[in-house]
């Protein structure tokens, strides 16, 4: 019913029936990505959805939006590249700002229907943009179609049904249970193998890194050792349920330097979808790491430290961490370091720099007061050292964190939606 539905609306928009819009043009184009992924954005807030579903759904509309886009434009002053998902050729004559905008609301609608209605009007108001006629209406069938097979695809990928791992007991191991295992399986948008980036086991309680580690968050995360500053940061990058989860800060980061550089439609199209399928890989990579080694987190550690046979470490059996919870998941390695490890890597290879300054407020910033950051890697390092701050994770987790965030990052710049044909690669920016 909704597909029928959907085409008597574009029918009537084809025949001139909506308000006519201005000229085409790149700013309207950027926006588009700019909005939908707004929704997407908000869609995790409301659904209060976890960081795993949310890198997945971020991906699913980034991907559909790029496809639709690369398959009317690719040869049409852009170079051919390579699809995402679902290949082209779309309609030579369609508008691909209409075809962002079907393939947004058509993963939308299939991610989050109780919210279909609002889809359905910003749906209809984006398209209202763009002038009436056959361009519009085939640029927006052909997206309506390419979001629908995106959807379909990722049906049967895994994410589903939920599983979860029981509580463990004894030294080193994660005391509660958890669900959403089932990432550790789930099939890639763009990597050959999640596996390749698992970092491999801790350190051993009884190793003296293990020790280093351990004073440190014991300080540093201490509740009871007033520290603003470091509550401020934690804070900052805490995102919990109901927030767009540390996945979706990192598309915000690049909505913003995006629009700061006046990305075209395909350019920006290709930035989300390179960025989104390397954040819900790096998920892949992150549970399966959790899962293998579920390791306990440093509130246990600390008020079980006479358990773990290391003549270094202390037990303070009232020791409690800055950020308020021992945290929902095994320690190692950090989920927050992950995510920032990938996005800082993926926007640094997308802009040919590190180096790119921006300012930017999280949904858990403090006031709602922005930061500033000289360089993408400086928000990732601060966000990865956060978690030490607020007592969640052990500093070799985060770097662990990381460095699985910028491998996953690598690869997708390395190997997915590249030019067709001539040069791909200069230097460490992939063309």
């Amino acid at each position: 019913m909704r597909k029928a539905v959907f085409v008597v609306m574009i029918g009537m928009v084809g025949a001139g029936l909506s308000t006519p819009a201005v000229a085409d043009g790149p700013a309207v184009g950027f926006d588009g990505v700019r909005t939908w992924n707004e929704s997407a954005l908000g869609a995790v807030r409301a659904l209060r959805a976890g960081d795993a579903d949310a890198a997945r759904w971020y991906a699913m509309l980034n991907v559909a939006m790029y496809d639709a886009v690369n398959g009317i434009v690719g040869g049409r002053g852009e170079p051919a590249r390579e699809p995402a998902l679902v290949a082209g050729p779309g309609p030579r004559d369609g508008d691909p700002f209409a075809a962002t905008v079907a393939a947004a609301h058509a993963v939308l609608v299939a991610v989050d229907p109780a919210r279909a209605a609002t889809y359905d009007a910003q749906r209809d108001a984006d398209l209202a943009k763009v002038r009436p006629g056959q361009r519009r209406t085939a640029g927006a069938r052909w997206g309506d179609e390419v979001g629908r097979r995106v959807v379909r695809a990722r049906a049967d990928d895994g994410s589903t049904p939920v599983q979860s791992q029981p509580a463990g007991t004894g030294p080193g191991v994660f005391r509660a249970d958890w669900s959403g295992v089932q990432y550790r399986d789930v099939r890639p948008f763009a990597v050959r193998d999640p596996a390749a980036f698992l970092p491999g086991p801790p350190p051993a309680l009884t190793d003296i890194g293990y020790a280093a580690a351990f004073a440190e968050v014991a300080v540093l995360g201490d509740a009871g050792l007033p520290a603003p500053d470091l509550l401020a940061t934690y804070q900052f990058w805490s995102l919990p349920a109901g927030s767009d989860q540390p996945p979706g800060e990192w598309l915000r980061i690049a909505l913003t330097v995006g629009g700061d550089r006046h990305l075209s439609l395909a350019q920006g199209t290709r930035m989300t979808a390179l960025l989104s399928m390397a954040l819900a890989d790096t998920t892949v990579t992150t549970m399966r790491t959790k899962y293998t080694y579920r390791h306990w987190r440093p509130t246990t550690a600390i008020r079980e430290a006479d358990t773990d046979d290391n003549p270094v470490t202390q037990a303070n059996p009232a020791w409690s961490a800055r950020g308020g919870t021992v945290g929902g998941t095994p320690e190692w390695v950090s989920g927050h370091s992950s995510y920032s490890g990938a996005g800082a890597a993926v926007l640094a290879g997308f802009f040919c720099a590190d180096d790119v300054p921006f300012a930017h407020a999280t949904d858990t910033a403090p006031g709602g007061q922005a930061r500033t950051y000289p360089s993408f890697s400086a928000a990732a390092t601060e966000a990865g050292r956060s978690r030490v701050y607020g007592g969640l994770h052990f500093a070799f987790s985060d770097r662990a964190g990381q460095g699985i965030g910028r491998g996953v990052g690598d690869e997708v710049l390395a190997t997915r939606l590249l030019r067709v044909d001539g040069t791909t690669h200069f230097g460490h920016c992939p063309r």
